[in-house]
């Protein structure tokens, strides 16, 4: 059972960037939010129609995850700040948009940790509560798959494999530890390939697309001027993208996950299938109930508590 406060932001704090696939500017705004209230998108533009931020919201993974309600509202690519929410430890926000997709600014977290920070946390007087693996859950797609299995934090192995020489074969193993997410992940930007630019423009995507919010890969370099931030900032960055993806389960997930060739509708049919059967899971205050009810034995609950 968790001992830790909820938090939100101690203030409002806005920006303005590009919407990447949708090339609008977009305004954004980060409010703080009650207790027990979690994180929600709410569309200015749309009378104020708010999306919470939750995995059964989803409606399209393709290049980004967009949630979605009514079949009215929608907000895409909310995975860069989703993960910079989690990585900063908030818990309960508002997210004021006046357009339907979260700004790119330069294709990572750390402009959003940095308007986090701004903004300061707040300590709420209420407990944070945890989702607990209890057991291996895993989806697989051919060569491309990811699972969870319980542990006391959230941590991530990724591994990805492109054709692409510049990106190739990338293995990062991510520790969900004070700072770790700041230091080593929110500064790894999305990237694209050259050569797959102008299917995704005619397909009305990546129209806000540049070297200013992407790495670029051609055939035999990296055409940003300035280069990579990490020497394996392609896998980092997909690391980063997962993480955002598992904060839509709706609260922190305790679990070790690995992953290979994985991307958004794997990372949310994932938590599809972790949600699909109670016995998965629990709220970490539940893990004393739970263990009564189902009659485990002192070594199965030390091996998950």
């Amino acid at each position: 059972m968790t001992d830790v406060s909820q938090t939100t932001l101690r203030k409002s704090i806005s920006c303005a960037g590009i919407g990447l696939h949708s090339g609008s500017e977009i305004h954004l705004t980060l409010h703080p939010a009650s207790a027990d209230s979690g994180i929600s998108f709410v569309r200015s533009d749309l009378a104020g129609l708010a999306i919470p931020a939750r995995y059964d919201l989803v409606t399209d993974t393709v290049l980004g995850t967009s949630v979605a309600r009514d079949g009215v509202a929608q907000v895409a690519t909310v995975e860069h700040l989703m993960a910079a929410l989690w990585g900063c430890g908030v818990d309960n926000a508002v997210i004021e948009l006046d357009g339907p997709e979260v700004p790119a600014m330069d294709g990572s977290s750390e402009p959003f940790v940095f308007l986090i920070e701004c903004a300061g946390i707040e300590t709420l007087k209420a407990p944070r509560r945890s989702i607990r693996v209890l057991r291996p859950v895993s989806v697989d797609h051919g060569d491309k798959r990811i699972s969870v299995t319980p542990a006391e934090t959230l941590s991530v192995r990724f591994e990805i494999d492109f054709e692409n020489p510049i990106i190739g074969r990338q293995v990062f193993d991510f520790k969900g530890v004070n700072g770790y997410f700041k230091s080593e992940l929110s500064r790894a930007r999305t990237f694209g390939l050259e050569a797959e630019v102008a299917a995704m423009h005619e397909a009305g995507l990546a129209r806000g697309g540049s070297l200013d919010n992407a790495i670029v890969v051609g055939a035999d370099r990296v055409l940003n001027e300035d280069g990579l931030r990490f020497n394996d900032e392609f896998v980092r960055h997909k690391v980063l993208d997962c993480l955002g993806d598992l904060f839509l389960a709706g609260a922190p997930i305790l679990g070790r996950v690995e992953a290979v060739r994985a991307g958004h509708q794997l990372n949310n049919e994932l938590l599809h299938a972790l949600f699909a059967d109670q016995a998965n899971w629990c709220y970490d205050d539940e893990l004393p109930a739970r263990r009564r009810d189902s009659g485990w034995s002192d070594d199965a609950v030390a091996a998950i508590a």
